[in-house]
């Protein structure tokens, strides 16, 4: 029991390390400048200056102006060229060299002389598309709908202070509220940041989102010890000011994959409703687990140890992921 837990430590403090660049998803827009000429900005995640090997195979009629100007622009590299496609990109197929060997996505933003926009999203199964004369505005949902999805999934920390409400409020009516307040926070601060009414440094946010979850785990210790907590008390009170907080992480991801200007609105609601989505299966998963034990486990395997494991286990995890992730946040700040 003591080795996995162990495992399970090093994985939440190691997996965002190894697969922040691995997971970011990939971006190309293609802007007609002029009948069939077009300009493409192709952007793939980094880890210093080692790049993803993604590439953009374009159409056999299509030829590049020179060659592409390279950038590495925050942990990302960034290539610009210009393109002539004889009679235009629509009813031709793009595709992304080696995007089916990642666990990445890409989303590629079509910009044409006429016509609306359109947003796409390519995958390591679909890594290749025929540019459709029109897109209904499905395709933009359902497309910004599964990257909430796979962001809140993939969001360690998030996670865990969800995580982390779910062991300090054992109230079900309370339980309800502070999740509920959590959604309504984060979900104001993603919009007032998405639309650029407000911002954080991003820097010390990711550090204060690890601080919120180490508090919490402060918390669940207190309430077990008998001790008097207001945040047990009022637990919507700590989610709605913590959720603010996470908004801006949010939003942050957000601004990394892009949106579409002319649908920004039905974009922005739907990465919502892909991480209430996420959110919600994680809480399902994690209380169908702790029913699964009490149900079916034999009372035999319930020792004292393992009980005393169960309950306070997890809480130090939580903990101490949350402060090996504040430690090296700031230590980043600082340049240490």
């Amino acid at each position: 029991m003591i080795r996995l837990l162990a495992l399970i430590f090093a994985l939440l403090i190691n997996g965002p390390a190894a697969l922040a660049h691995e997971i970011r998803p990939a971006y190309l827009q293609i802007r007609e400048i002029e009948l069939g000429v077009y300009d493409v900005l192709w952007k793939t995640p980094a880890r210093g200056e080692m790049r993803l090997a993604l590439n953009v195979i374009q159409p056999a009629e299509c030829a590049s102006a020179g060659a592409p100007r390279a950038a590495l622009v925050d942990g990302a590299v960034i290539e610009r060229w210009r393109a002539a496609c004889p009679g235009g990109l629509v009813g031709k197929t793009i595709a992304v060299e080696n995007l089916s060997r990642t666990l990445t996505d890409a989303i590629f933003r079509f910009e044409p002389l006429e016509g609306a926009p359109k947003t796409f999203r390519l995958t390591p199964d679909q890594p290749s598309l025929t540019i459709p004369d029109r897109q209904i505005w499905t395709d933009v949902a359902t497309t910004y709908f599964g990257l909430g999805v796979e962001h809140i999934l993939l969001g360690f920390d998030h996670l865990l202070f969800v995580l982390a409400l779910l062991l300090l409020v054992r109230d079900a009516k309370r339980l309800v509220g502070a999740i509920t307040a959590f959604t309504i926070a984060h979900s104001l601060t993603l919009a007032g940041t998405t639309f650029g009414w407000v911002r954080l440094a991003s820097a010390p946010l990711e550090a204060v989102i690890a601080l919120s979850i180490m508090f919490i785990a402060v918390e669940i210790m207190r309430v077990r010890a008998g001790r008097d907590s207001l945040t047990a008390k009022l637990p919507w009170l700590a989610s709605f000011a913590f959720g603010l907080l996470h908004g801006f992480g949010f939003a942050g991801a957000l601004r990394e994959i892009g949106m579409p200007e002319d649908a920004a609105p039905l974009a922005l609601l739907f990465f919502n409703l892909g991480v209430e989505a996420g959110q919600l299966a994680f809480i399902s998963a994690v209380l169908a687990t702790m029913f699964a034990w009490r149900r079916f486990v034999p009372a035999s395997l319930n020792s004292p140890r393992v009980t005393m494991l169960l309950a306070r286990g997890p809480v130090y995890l939580i903990g101490s992921a949350a402060a090996f992730w504040f430690i090296e946040r700031t230590a980043a700040i600082a340049g240490l």
